[in-house]
């Protein structure tokens, strides 16, 4: 069996399959669809982008090329009683990007903000992207912290209680991940996807192209003139 159909069958067994590429999506099982925003966040050459592309390809690439600005994919996960659709905005970690985030998080009903374990100064800095999103995001932002490069244990600088602690004072999901091994990765987005509100009915909408996010999905229904 090849490594992306292993992933797609952990994620039919944990989380669900994918999303469509073109945003539209129905129904799953019988289940209702709800789609979030949700925003990766964390300095430059942490994983953040290694761990998307496993969540969503299912492929580990050695020798991942940093993000420019930021990059959006779609993946959806399948809990008990809805399918979550997440669009995803994997941000550049550079510090000169850093005034740019807002624009991405902005909205967002989510957030995963990755440190590497191998990095102290990383650990740092995801404290400051915590605090930053508490001050300016969403009220209601699900934020979720992942220690991630959790294979390089023989490198390890930040511990796992350290990071687990910090995640526990501040109300945030904490999972050690890692993107080489597929490690919690599926596991990571399945628990923000658990956490989030899910609308019974679908909000009433002034305009019938703008879907509200966490509502339920609906495919348009147009009348031929």
């Amino acid at each position: 069996m090849s490594e992306n159909a292993k992933v797609r069958k952990q994620q039919s067994r944990s989380a669900g399959g994918g999303g469509r590429p073109d945003g539209v999506a129905g129904t799953a099982g019988g289940n209702q669809t709800y789609q979030f925003k949700l925003v990766l966040l964390g300095e430059a050459a942490v994983g953040k982008s290694s761990l998307v592309l496993r969540f969503v390809k299912g492929h580990y690439y050695e020798h991942q090329e940093s993000t420019i600005g930021a990059a959006f994919l779609t993946q959806s996960v399948q809990l008990d009683s809805a399918t979550v659709k997440f669009e995803i905005w994997d941000t550049a970690g550079q510090e000169r990007y850093h005034s740019l985030a807002p624009m991405y998080y902005r909205g967002a009903q989510a957030s995963i903000i990755v440190y590497d374990i191998t990095s102290p100064e990383s650990f740092e800095r995801a404290k400051t992207w915590v605090r930053e999103l508490q001050r300016q995001a969403a009220p209601n932002i699900v934020i979720a912290l992942a220690g991630n490069k959790c294979d390089l244990e023989g490198q390890r600088k930040v511990q796992f209680e350290e990071g687990a602690k910090y995640a526990n004072d501040n109300g945030l999901i904490f999972l050690e991940t890692s993107a080489k091994t597929s490690q919690n990765v599926v596991d990571i987005f399945t628990e923000v996807a658990r956490k989030l509100p899910k609308s019974v009915s679908p909000p009433e909408r002034r305009n019938a192209d703008v879907v509200q996010m966490g509502a339920p999905v609906e495919e348009n229904k147009k009348k031929c003139c």
